[in-house]
């Protein structure tokens, strides 16, 4: 059951007659966040109206952005939120209050109802406007001479990019997965068979105690050969094999799989898959399999090649971003490593939708400019950044080259999107398990990136004011001093 929220903000009562500074950072946000919007988009989870009347989804999602705001774990948001009445007030309480406002679990509940998709709308919702702006802020001489005017001429320029945000799990190897689905496989049997104790039934072997040896005695050395990874790999899979036959006779035999959590009873049948591709991965002796499993408890992860140098190969979701104005926009986010450059023309889209024109310039790397993307840009009338086919003059090529260096330096700010989002806000790390609230932690990553961008904007507007109301003020005083020495 769920009651949508009061929008007006009201003064919080803080106890010792205590009033909070409007210039709290805690006290702009709440200001600028679309709460209306927000409760619209929340109350979509909740079909019923029977049941606990839930909380309300300005605490929801105030919750999860002082969570990536400040890089915190779910325990320390709660406390955090109850020792602060500046969040109190953000949060939207009526009343300073040193009790939990809620238990830490419910913050997965949080990241479950604000879905991808609603971060889309509400990112729209407060940044379109913003990033407009900084458009018509940078018009060129052409725009300004444009005599036919119409929102229909291309203005503004649009950065491209991708990114990979990695999730928090150990680095994957075949015999490292392989001994840990061993050993999950092996307290599957001991569940299975403590069903049958006192019926006489005789406890399937795993060997454990000797695949455990083998393994050590792989992982203890610094440097192996091919021959002694296949063969340790040969070694687990037949362990695995055997625990998976065990545990399909166990069954045969009465066992209820239903005695199992619903965790443990996934990862069965995570292992079942796991074990098929690195069967036939043995067997045809390649690396490469579609759909690799490299995490039993994150089976939606799949390996990101990348190629940067310190990081070749990067295991979590792919990001493509849209970079308009400072503000990034969501074009694509998924677990598949899928090529940026086919979703140009689907980005130059949402700038239309967004803005109500094309851009004038997209800007991004070498990987988007193919033939159909060439094409459909001289279609639109957009400058497509990067070199240009057939045969050129010396003065034609120093002059692309220039152009190209300003290209590149133009992609700084996306870079730099990236990077600082990766490095305050958690971007770096994600540390959710399940796929679709890894997809949330990442949308509310980019979208405290672009709020912290709205405050530092505001707090340069603000500052130009009162500068330019003391130079004002200092150019009056020297204006009646020089009238009053005259007289």
């Amino acid at each position: 059951m769920y009651r949508r929220a009061m929008i007006g903000q009201q003064k919080l009562d803080i106890p010792f007659g205590v009033e909070l500074n409007a210039d709290n950072r805690w006290v702009k946000l709440a200001s600028l966040f679309p709460w209306e919007k927000i409760e619209e988009c929340y109350a979509r989870n909740f079909k019923s109206e029977k049941g606990e009347v839930a909380k309300s989804g300005r605490l929801a999602f105030a919750a999860l952005y002082i969570q990536h705001r400040l890089n915190l774990v779910d325990a320390e948001v709660v406390e955090q939120i109850s020792e602060n009445p500046p969040m109190q007030y953000f949060c939207g309480f009526d009343n300073y209050s040193t009790e939990k406002p809620f238990d830490s679990s419910l913050m997965v509940h949080f990241r479950k109802r604000i879905t991808p998709e609603m971060m889309k709308e509400i990112s729209e919702e407060v940044f379109a406007t913003e990033a407009r702006k900084a458009i018509e802020k940078t018009k060129d001489d052409d725009d300004q001479n444009d005599e036919s005017g119409g929102e229909s001429k291309p203005k503004g320029t649009l950065l491209l990019d991708a990114t990979c945000c990695p999730s928090d799990i150990h680095y994957p190897t075949d015999i490292g997965l392989l001994n840990h689905a061993r050993e999950l496989l092996e307290l599957i049997i001991d569940i299975l068979h403590a069903q049958f104790m006192g019926l006489g039934v005789i406890k399937p072997r795993t060997y454990r105690e000797m695949a455990r040896m083998v393994y050590l005695r792989y992982a203890k050395k610094r440097r192996h050969t091919q021959a002694e990874i296949r063969f340790v790999i040969r070694q687990q899979l037949q362990y695995v094999r055997r625990n998976l036959d065990s545990i399909a006779k166990q069954i045969e035999l009465g066992a209820d799989l239903g005695e199992l959590n619903i965790e443990l009873y996934r990862k069965l049948l995570v292992i079942s898959e796991l074990y098929r591709q690195q069967k036939q991965m043995y067997d045809e002796k390649t690396h490469s399999i579609e759909e690799r499993i490299v995490s039993i408890s994150q089976p939606h992860l799949r390996p990101i090649v990348r190629g940067k140098e310190h990081k070749p190969v990067e295991f979590g979701a792919k990001v493509a971003i849209a970079l308009v104005g400072g503000f990034s926009f969501m074009i694509r986010m998924d677990y598949a490593n899928f090529s940026e450059a086919k979703y140009l023309k689907e980005s130059a889209e949402e700038y239309k939708r967004l803005f109500g024109f094309y851009p004038k310039v997209i800007i991004g790397d070498r990987a988007y400019t193919t033939k159909d993307n060439r094409n459909y840009c001289n279609s639109k009338g957009i400058r497509l950044s990067g070199p240009k086919r057939g045969r050129k003059t010396d003065e034609v090529k120093e002059a692309e080259r220039k152009q190209l260096y300003q290209d590149s330096c133009q992609r700084n700010p996306i870079e730099g999107h990236f990077g600082n989002g990766k490095r305050k806000y958690g971007l770096a790390l994600i540390m959710t398990k399940l796929c679709n609230t890894t997809l949330t932690a990442i949308s509310f990553g980019f979208f405290v990136t672009n709020m912290e961008r709205v405050l530092r904007l505001l707090s340069l507007f603000i500052f130009t004011i009162l500068e330019s109301v003391s130079t004002c003020f200092r150019r009056f005083s020297l204006a009646l001093l020089s009238s009053a020495f005259v007289q």
